[in-house]
């Protein structure tokens, strides 16, 4: 009886193999660090790894939050200018600081008009954003932004912004600045389970 089973079985599995309908032409061997399989022509793979797809979903989480909270915006803009999580975007970071600092975040505020006042990248200088983001952190009582105010006036006329004194204080302040930026500013919200916290 057991060579029947034996044999059935045997006979069953070539009958399978025998109907099932042949490869499809448009399949093509994919292989990555998972290993390999067959996938159909029209697939399409993000190629992240989990840990990656972890940080995009946080960072479509922090979007979402940055439109109703002003530090998570500062947040969302802070991971822009660094790259941390996204692609690094310039324009994203000073768009979400300015959502920021719109909606009265004074960390923004401040550092909108840091940005302002040196430049960011290709962005040159603009001495009035920067005065006016300055003046309104300086009024909540921020002592440094008194300071740069006082060096945004110093350079606001035209024959100072072109003077070679101009040029060494940019110079001199545009890197420190920058390193403020990707190592002096934390964070303010932390992601714990599945959502941020301010």
């Amino acid at each position: 009886m057991n060579i029947q089973i034996i044999l059935s079985l045997i006979f069953s599995m070539i009958l399978m193999a025998c109907t099932t309908s042949s490869p499809q032409k448009d399949l093509s061997r994919i292989c990555d660090s998972s290993g390999c399989s067959d996938r159909s022509g029209n697939y399409v793979s993000n190629h992240s790894s989990a840990a990656s797809s972890d940080e995009e979903a946080r960072i479509r989480v922090l979007e979402d939050v940055a439109r109703q909270d002003p530090r998570a915006a500062y947040d969302l803009g802070l991971r822009y200018f660094r790259g941390d999580g996204v692609r690094q975007d310039s324009y994203q970071a000073l768009q979400w600081m300015r959502e920021a600092a719109e909606r009265g975040d004074l960390n923004a505020q401040k550092a909108l008009g840091r940005l302002y006042l040196t430049g960011l990248e290709e962005m040159g200088a603009d001495y009035r954003e920067a005065e006016k983001w300055l003046r309104i952190a300086a009024s909540r009582g921020d002592k440094e932004s008194e300071q740069l105010l006082v060096e945004a006036a110093a350079f606001a006329s035209e024959e100072r912004r072109s003077g070679e004194i101009y040029h060494r204080w940019v110079n001199r302040w545009q890197p420190v600045f920058y390193q403020r930026w990707y190592y002096g500013y934390p964070y303010l919200g932390t992601w714990r389970g599945n959502y941020w916290y301010y």
